[in-house]
């Protein structure tokens, strides 16, 4: 069960932003991803839980930002219920849409998940519902994966299997590059693994 902290930053100045401090595993279903975030100056800054099935399809999502709260799993496409800071007013939506993304690493590990690619040049296309710091609206975005490369480096533990995917931003035409190891983003735009406490798991 991987445990650890990432560093998320603003990925065009470096302003810090957050220290996510998550664990996650995998299991028959599935795979289960938690974490809480805290503000640099060290004020709770919200939090993540998410659950995919064994197709790495979203089976529930609870995501809290700033006073927001988002609930959300995969029906009809994806569905989701947003509730305001005062907890008076809340907000459905439904998008023909693969999956979730947002500000936290886990939505890259569930992205590749979801896509299952092997190495080549060929452009997978994923439309996805972004909820995003500070207020969680839902977005839109479009989005192409591609698998690079998968390359296994020796450690004390065995093999570490690490996938570089290239990522497309389709409305912006926007590139960047993402390195994962089992469920644990090694290296992406705006994070940065921290701390791991045991090595990642390994999915079937």
């Amino acid at each position: 069960m991987p445990r650890g902290r990432y560093s998320l930053h603003d990925p065009h100045d470096h302003t810090p932003l957050a220290e996510e401090h998550f664990q996650c595993a995998t299991g028959p279903s599935g795979w289960r991803y938690v974490s809480r975030l805290t503000a640099p100056a060290g004020d709770p800054h919200g939090s993540v839980d998410l659950t995919l099935d064994d197709l790495g399809r979203p089976l529930r999502l609870e995501l809290h930002a700033g006073g927001w709260q988002v609930r959300g799993a995969a029906l009809d496409g994806v569905t989701w219920v947003r509730t305001d800071p005062t907890g008076d007013h809340a907000s459905e939506g439904n998008v023909r849409a693969h999956a979730f993304t947002g500000t936290s690493p886990a939505f890259l590990v569930a992205t590749a998940r979801l896509l299952r690619l092997t190495p080549s040049a060929t452009e997978t296309r994923v439309r996805l519902v972004a909820l995003t710091d500070p207020v969680l609206a839902p977005r839109t975005v479009d989005q192409s994966w591609t698998l690079v490369e998968r390359e296994a480096h020796a450690t004390d533990n065995g093999p570490l299997v690490v996938e570089e995917y290239q990522v497309t931003a389709l409305d912006t035409g926007g590139l960047h590059t993402v390195h994962l190891a089992g469920d644990v983003v090694l290296a992406a735009p705006g994070i940065e693994l921290e701390d791991l406490e045991s090595p990642p798991s390994v999915f079937p």
